[in-house]
């Protein structure tokens, strides 16, 4: 790796650590388990940067803002091999992502949320082409069921609005401790084939900071997928 890929991978990792820690004594919310958004929002005058790095040695950093109350949006950017021994990395085009919480949920109803995403990985230099399609317009219910700390998400997304394909998605998390919680999700419903399915972990290093680990498309062979991310929650 040269000297000047190994400068940039340390300041989109290094990035929110420079940034002044949040004022207040939550934590950060969880508004995406790995890929499945939640109906959870930033509050405003909040902002969250993600770091995620992923095959073929992609670097992804995601930033969102909470401008107004219930209505967060931000963008994201993404550098195609950039860790490595290629010196042909590539900037993809850059995504944009919205969220809206339409319902804060109730004693016996989820919070909803509409939104779009359009973040995409698994990148082939060959084709120009990606193997997850964007998640495109969506809408998510949220609650905590059963026992405190489990939250359950569910919902539909339209990833290309010319094919009109409707898929569907579902994902867990529980809260072990303060610490540290397990993530799970059954992305991309449409058909076996194409769906996945995602497992990981967060670990809070403050109420803050949360470094996340994950493995993805389990039992798909060779595209099986290995992420790391860290996660930096501030206010502006």
């Amino acid at each position: 790796m040269n000297l000047k890929k190994l400068f940039l991978l340390l300041t989109v990792f290094c990035l929110p650590l420079a940034l002044p820690a949040q004022d207040y004594d939550g934590y950060a919310p969880e508004t995406l388990l790995i890929d499945v958004p939640t109906a959870n929002v930033l509050d405003k005058y909040q902002a969250s940067f993600l770091t995620r790095s992923y095959a073929d040695g992609s670097i992804m950093e995601s930033l969102d803002f909470g401008v107004i109350p219930q209505i967060n949006i931000g963008f994201s950017l993404a550098v195609y091999e950039l860790i490595g021994n290629s010196d042909d990395i590539k900037v993809l085009d850059p995504d944009f992502q919205v969220k809206w919480k339409l319902f804060d949920g109730s004693l016996y109803l989820p919070a909803i949320a509409i939104g779009y995403d359009g973040r995409r990985y698994g990148y082939n230099r060959a084709t120009k082409d990606y193997m997850d399609d964007r998640k495109g317009g969506y809408i998510t219910l949220t609650r905590e069921i059963f026992v405190p700390g489990l939250n359950a998400s569910a919902g539909m997304n339209l990833s290309d609005f010319d094919r009109h394909d409707l898929y569907f998605f579902m994902g867990m998390s529980w809260r072990a401790n303060e610490w540290f919680s397990f993530v799970g999700e059954w992305d991309n419903i449409n058909n076996m084939r194409d769906s996945r399915l995602n497992l990981g972990a967060h670990i809070y290093v403050t109420p803050s900071l949360v470094l996340s680990g994950a493995v993805r498309r389990i039992g798909r062979g060779d595209e099986n997928e290995r992420i790391l991310q860290l996660r930096y929650v501030t206010n502006f």
